[in-house]
């Protein structure tokens, strides 16, 4: 079988780690590196020869990777201000782009990567990896063979003590920390988001019409930088527009709604509060516990804590297919092994000529969250329409 060759951009910690994991597929050959810091390619060229016995093409811009024309497919790992402009130049060069996740900065970016794409024909995934995810997985299978009824809500977040990456971002060169000092957003919806798409069906017979957000004070940046005497001092009393929490409320077309909550500069333990409910069950990620009717009565929800942590005995019976197989197979990679079976998908996607799981119109829904929460937040709340982006994929259909 004749091996996908992929040029890496971007290779911070999730880049450097990336190649790491694209150095165990084996139908993948890593051919470009690049990166606007040189010891970071240096680095990574190295470890890529050492794996490989070849060197691949070292680039500190990515234009020198597409005019070199390395790669027959390249994944977007930069800090989330050039994922736009990186992937429609990669599309136009017809080189597929598999896009990690990040928000939009404007509705705009969305709609110019949903126009690149259908002009140029080249494939393209976003690669949100907690779409893989296991338990999300599983309450996918459980939610389309019936079992949770019909699902009226669900909500989920990135929680996430984020305070020591964002606070040494000048000195570990990090994108997030002129991110939390310029904007007020939900800025990093696609975790929480793209499993509820998958349940909801968003962009497949159902999406959202409209959203509401709003931010919390500003406190727990400044306070982190106060208590510890090794954060730059400038950072104490600095302006961080980004608000400690964001919670985001959606309005869906066929009457179910969406919660969304955004929580990275406070301390507390990590969590997407992944949550559905539906008129005959619900799952929580928080207690990882599945209820359902079929299962318990009034009366136990007033004693539940002796069924926490209940969601793997429903594993036996079902454990989603992709999960089955992994399993079967040998779990890899990092995150619990959804970032294998993400990359995994992009691969056997493209080597198959199927479109791809998480297309381009997908990417435009999730992303554009941000913007609009922006919208939102500096509207004092108000409501802001969500485009229908999938227009354009249903109407090839």
């Amino acid at each position: 079988m004749e091996k996908i060759r992929v040029g890496v951009i971007g290779l911070g910690a999730r880049g450097d780690y990336l190649v790491d994991l694209l150095l165990t597929m084996d139908d993948i050959l890593v051919t470009a590196v690049c990166d606007v810091y040189q010891d970071r390619v240096d680095r990574n060229a190295e470890k890529v020869e050492k794996a490989q016995g070849q060197k691949p093409l070292g680039a500190t811009d990515y234009r020198e990777l597409i005019a070199a024309k390395a790669c027959d497919a390249a994944v977007v790992v930069t800090g989330w201000e050039k994922h736009v402009e990186i992937g429609i130049a990669l599309m136009e060069a017809g080189i597929a782009v598999g896009m990690e996740v990040g928000g939009a900065y404007s509705v705009a970016d969305c709609w110019s990567l949903i126009e690149a794409y259908e002009r140029t024909g080249t494939p393209f995934m976003f690669l949100e990896n907690c779409n893989y995810g296991r338990y999300e997985l599983l309450v996918l299978n459980m939610v389309e063979m019936g079992l949770f009824g019909d699902v009226v809500h669900c909500s989920g977040g990135y929680m996430h003590d984020l305070r020591t990456e964002v606070l040494y971002g000048r000195e570990n060169r990090h994108y997030r920390l002129k991110n939390y000092l310029e904007r007020n957003c939900h800025n990093y919806p696609t975790h929480d988001l793209g499993p509820i798409a998958q349940v909801m069906k968003l962009g497949r017979g159902n999406r959202i019409l409209y959203l509401t957000s709003m931010a919390s004070s500003a406190k727990g940046l400044n306070d982190f930088a106060v208590l510890h005497e090794n954060v730059d001092p400038a950072l104490r009393t600095a302006h961080f527009a980004q608000g400690d929490v964001v919670v985001t409320s959606m309005m869906c077309e066929n009457g179910s709604t969406i919660t969304l909550k955004l929580d990275t500069t406070l301390p507390r333990p990590y969590s997407r509060g992944f949550t559905v409910e539906g008129t005959r069950g619900m799952y929580q990620e928080d207690g990882n516990f599945v209820y359902l009717d079929t299962d318990f009565t009034e009366a136990d929800h007033f004693d539940w804590k002796k069924n926490w942590d209940n969601a793997d005995k429903y594993l036996e019976k079902y454990e989603h297919p992709v999960w089955k197989k992994f399993l079967n197979d040998g779990v890899r990679g990092g995150h619990g092994g959804m970032d294998y079976l993400v990359y995994d998908d992009f691969f056997m996607a493209l080597r198959e000529g199927r479109p791809m799981p998480i297309d381009v119109y997908d990417a435009a829904l999730l992303m554009s969250i941000t913007p609009l929460s922006a919208e939102s937040i500096k509207g004092n709340s108000r409501t802001v329409e969500v485009p229908d982006f999938f227009a354009g994929r249903n109407q090839k259909k």
